[in-house]
């Protein structure tokens, strides 16, 4: 080879070298991914157990000494309101609309929303919630953490901080929570809509399966409510869709204008509540500790007695509303914790009234027409309600009965709620730390 080849060949690999080698911002990026990603599955994996054994072990205190949580719960309410406001104002609640209102001004504002010790602090603040009985659940701070996750791998790289990264974070730690690969995408579809861009597919979907096979491996290939095999004829499937959706999309849409009014209105009752945010926390924790100590159903994420009503088992008619009312009260309250486990709950009990009209047809059919239903009145996302519940249960073959249910829950709930929850309140942490500034 001449003198004149080999330079050429040798500036051919610099220039390689630099584009795509070690220190390029290419490679650190699909490093930054790949190892996030990782991190993000050990990370929600760890959560959940430790979230599943402070739940549990808050349930046998509450068993062995009936009228404890009427002391401990309304006083962990306020200790826990406290600390979040104290250091983490950005921790409570779900941590789903503070990933949405990150993704509006990633570099101004994302790197408060998603700080990493801040998501730290909710993590173990939902724990403590947990351990005192609140009707919460991980999957938003498992959104959060997730995010945050990447957002600290990123910057430890060098490489800058996009909405995608977080979108991505968030999706992840849906498919990491759950074991439901598909319901992360579709989340980021619908949920995160907002800051959503076609150029970003490939980086939530890899994120995503990287995420979701960490999850997979080290925990095996479980379904999160058991597997069910649910079926109906189709003139009932149609019926019971209908009067399920109907039904369960006004009842989710309460939810929502509620949890909303409770944020962003301003009357007599909002503005002392935000004068007085421990008063109130404490107050809310009163009513989920009544709740709780005269059901003994409604504490946590009601995973059991979910679980029980889906495999064809018999829970009080009560429960839909007790764990809609305990739910609410902890969602307002202020403190960190999710609401996508308690309100899967909550729409099982609704699915068990629909039972109670549809005498006649599978039992676990109803109650995952019932729940699919009430999730989307909710959290305004069908498609995603339809295949977490698929997921989750391992009910492939009923989706399309699922869709219907969950498409006319999606308008009924317009009708109460035209807003859709995380992304109304996320206007208050957008503004908030906007206002706060960069970190």
């Amino acid at each position: 080879m001449s003198g004149r080849g080999r330079r050429w060949t040798t500036r051919r690999f610099r220039a390689l070298l630099r584009h795509s080698g070690p220190t390029s911002l290419i490679f650190r990026r699909r490093l930054a991914l790949m190892g996030g990603a990782i991190l993000v599955g050990l990370a929600a994996l760890a959560f959940a157990w430790v979230a599943d054994e402070a739940s549990e072990g808050f349930e046998r205190i509450a068993t062995r000494h009936r009228w404890l949580p009427l002391l401990i719960t309304p006083l962990g309410f306020a200790g826990i309101a406290w600390i979040t406001r104290r250091f983490a104002p950005f921790a409570g609640g779900s941590g789903i609309p503070q990933v949405i209102a990150a993704t509006r001004l990633p570099e101004q504002i994302g790197a408060r929303l998603v700080d990493l010790r801040t998501a730290m602090l909710k993590v173990l603040l939902t724990i403590a919630g947990l351990l005192v009985g609140a009707s919460v659940g991980r999957e938003g701070p498992t959104v959060q953490i997730s995010a945050a996750i990447l957002a600290r791998v990123h910057a430890l790289l060098q490489v800058p901080l996009r909405a995608s990264v977080m979108v991505a974070g968030g999706a992840a730690g849906v498919a990491a929570a759950f074991n439901t690969p598909l319901a992360g995408i579709s989340f980021a579809i619908e949920e995160l809509a907002a800051a959503y861009e076609q150029r970003m597919t490939l980086l939530v979907i890899t994120t995503v399966i990287i995420s979701g096979m960490v999850s997979l491996g080290l925990a095996g290939d479980y379904v999160y409510f058991g597997a069910v095999a649910a079926r109906l004829s189709l003139p009932s499937a149609m019926a019971v869709a209908l009067f399920a959706g109907v039904l369960g999309g006004l009842s989710g849409g309460l939810f929502s204008r509620l949890a909303l009014a409770a944020a962003t209105s301003r009357n007599r009752f909002t503005d002392w509540t935000r004068a007085n945010p421990i008063r109130f926390a404490a107050a809310c924790g009163v009513i989920v500790a009544l709740i709780g100590v005269a059901t003994g159903l409604t504490w946590g994420t009601s995973y059991a007695p979910a679980r029980h009503l889906i495999t064809g088992g018999q829970e009080p008619l009560w429960f839909a509303p007790a764990k809609f009312a305990s739910t609410l009260a902890t969602s307002i309250s202020g403190i960190p914790g999710g609401i996508f486990a308690p309100s899967l709950a909550t729409g099982a009990g609704f699915g068990n009234l629909l039972r109670w009209i549809f005498p006649n047809e599978q039992g676990s059919a109803v109650v995952l027409l019932g729940m699919v239903a009430y999730f989307t009145g909710v959290v305004r996302a069908p498609l995603t309600a339809v295949i977490i519940i698929s997921e989750t249960t391992g009910s492939r073959g009923f989706m399309l009965p699922l869709l219907g249910a969950a498409l006319v829950a999606d308008g009924a709930a317009q009708r109460i709620c035209k807003e859709r929850l995380y992304h109304g309140l996320s206007r208050a942490f957008h503004d908030r730390a906007k206002a706060a500034g960069p970190l």
